[in-house]
């Protein structure tokens, strides 16, 4: 036996669990009276909002709300989330933040399958929560929140959310969580098929996960932070633990509107947001005379599908310094980065934006990523060619599937967890995602990445957006089919978007059908392929 493993056991001295809760117990001490909270007419500082955390768990705990109980909240982008994301854990509980744009059977699924004893909502979602409330045998207690900055829809409770935090104590001695690996948060995927599926986090990798936003980011002491990602969305990718652990300014905004956007940026000096590629699509189709509002550095983090190189290089024109990550549900949000290197800055910005597209390498607090074989778990050759799926493990992996151990099994099987998405290696170790498994298109025995023909037909001047799948094919199997939304005022024909392809791509991978349309999209902009794909077939 080593002579240190004699004596040195972990005591209350030296090994406390890891949770993002002392992030406001600590910037409320340090910075009481700088601003926290920036909601239309609502200021509010880091002594006022801790105290408002700790009267919400307070008041739960009065309600019987306690460890292991689930509290929902159906709630835009206003400060009332972001006391959830310190109220609820606060007691033990665990917070289930639902997305807003759900059907009233999906919600009430949720509900049901979460168990959830509290549920919190926004009255614009007054009409989907009383149907989905009918649809359980034993509803949840309910909260109405009345936000100011909206002002219409109707009450779905008499208990009101301001008067719920008027019954806790200010001064609540809330509970720190006995071990990191409670859980602190459950957040369905958006299931395409069958019931979505819990993805349980725990106070850990809660906590490691918005460290390595800031490590990966370089944020730095108080930024001011626009809530453009929907804060339900992956616990807003950890962002409300991560702005409050910096002292920053939660700038609330409702619903996204690139007009919105820019006004608050110059209004308050916003540094930093987050979102998919739609949000900087938004932003660069708007009237120059708009975007002359951004006049200082901004800092904009993007996941999703990789950003077309033609959309970060204009963002980049516009002053606003984009930053390529990417991540999953089931991994807190993003956990990898395109990290920069100093001497890439001297490429052309065609290349630059290229480079910034690739996925890139691990979060410092993530210990492992790898492109793989999905069958045998051998990685593939760095040759930036040769496909496989992305492969992940560390301490900001869920703790698993809620109440479904044969899809936990399955999601980590050989000892990682399976991201379901194809990318290749570069020799350099960055990783550039091609396609989701289900996604990839076999036309005549070749292998076609959706993702490479969206890239190019971005280039085209007239297309605004664009999403690829496939459609069957009695001699192929499968062609390539792409849906595309043209830019207001722009006029382009099928043959003109083939045509453009065909100087562009290799023949097998040019669209054999193009249909004008607006693409479905997910409440957090992911385009649904899965609709597209019932589209194609039907065509």
């Amino acid at each position: 036996m080593s002579i240190f493993e004699t004596g040195l056991a972990p005591t209350a001295v030296n090994h406390l669990a890891l949770s993002p809760l002392s992030f406001i117990e600590r910037t409320a001490a340090v910075y009481p009276d700088y601003p926290a909270v920036i909601h239309g007419a609502i200021r509010r500082t880091w002594a006022d909002t801790y105290q408002r955390c700790r009267r919400l768990g307070s008041a739960l705990a009065g309600r019987g709300i306690g460890r292991g109980d689930t509290v929902a909240v159906m709630l835009p982008n206003i400060p009332a989330m972001l006391e959830a994301h310190f109220g609820v854990p606060m007691i033990g509980a665990v917070l289930n933040t639902l997305n807003v744009r759900l059907d009233a059977e999906a919600i009430a699924f949720m509900l049901r399958h979460g168990e959830a004893k509290v549920l919190i909502t926004d009255r614009e979602f007054h009409q989907v929560i009383r149907d989905a409330l009918a649809l359980l045998p034993v509803p949840p207690l309910v909260v109405d929140v009345n936000d100011p900055e909206y002002g219409e829809g109707e009450p779905v409770s008499e208990l009101d959310y301001e008067a719920l935090l008027a019954e806790g104590d200010p001064a609540f001695d809330w509970q720190w969580p006995e071990d990191e690996w409670q859980a602190i948060s459950l957040n369905y995927t958006s299931g395409t098929t069958g019931n979505p599926k819990g993805v349980v986090y725990h106070h850990r990798g809660a906590y490691l996960n918005a460290l390595g936003n800031q490590m990966t980011w370089a944020m730095g002491q108080h930024p001011v932070y626009l809530w453009t990602l929907p804060m339900f969305h992956c616990n807003g990718w950890c962002y409300p633990w991560t702005v409050t652990a910096l002292a920053g300014t939660h700038v609330f905004l409702r619903r996204v509107d690139p007009q919105k956007i820019l006004t608050l940026i110059r209004e308050h000096g916003v540094s930093h947001l987050c979102g998919a590629p739609i949000i900087l699509n938004a932003l660069i189709n708007m009237p120059e005379a708009a975007k002359a509002a951004i006049d200082h550095p901004i800092h904009a983090m993007v996941a999703g599908a990789a950003p077309p190189a033609k959309v970060i290089g204009a963002i980049e024109e516009m002053g606003i310094r984009v930053t390529h990550v990417y991540g999953l549900t089931e991994v807190y949000g993003p956990v990898t980065v395109c990290a920069w290197h100093r001497e890439w800055d001297r490429h052309s910005l065609e290349e630059r934006a290229r480079l910034k597209a690739r996925q890139g390498v691990r979060y410092p607090t993530l210990e492992g990523v790898m492109v793989a074989d999905p069958k045998t778990l051998a990685p593939v050759s760095k040759d930036g060619q040769t496909i496989g799926e992305i492969f992940m493990r560390g301490n900001t992996v869920m703790k698993g599937y809620l109440k479904n151990p044969d899809a936990t099994a399955e999601a980590f099987e050989g000892g990682w967890f399976h991201t379901g998405d194809l990318a290749v290696c570069h020799p350099n170790g960055y990783i550039e995602i091609k396609d989701r498994l289900k996604d990839i298109i076999i036309s005549g025995g070749e292998n076609i990445s959706t993702i490479e023909v969206e890239d190019v037909l971005y280039k085209h001047p007239a297309v605004l957006e664009v999403s690829v799948v496939a459609r069957p094919d009695e001699k192929w199997g499968e062609t390539p089919c792409a849906f595309v939304t043209l830019k207001s005022g722009e006029y382009a024909s099928e043959n003109d978007i083939i045509g453009y392809c065909r100087q562009h791509l290799a023949g097998f991978k040019v669209p054999k059908t193009v249909v004008f349309t607006n693409l479905p999209k997910t409440s957090t902009g992911k385009v649904q392929k899965y609709v597209l794909r019932d589209w194609a077939r039907e065509l």
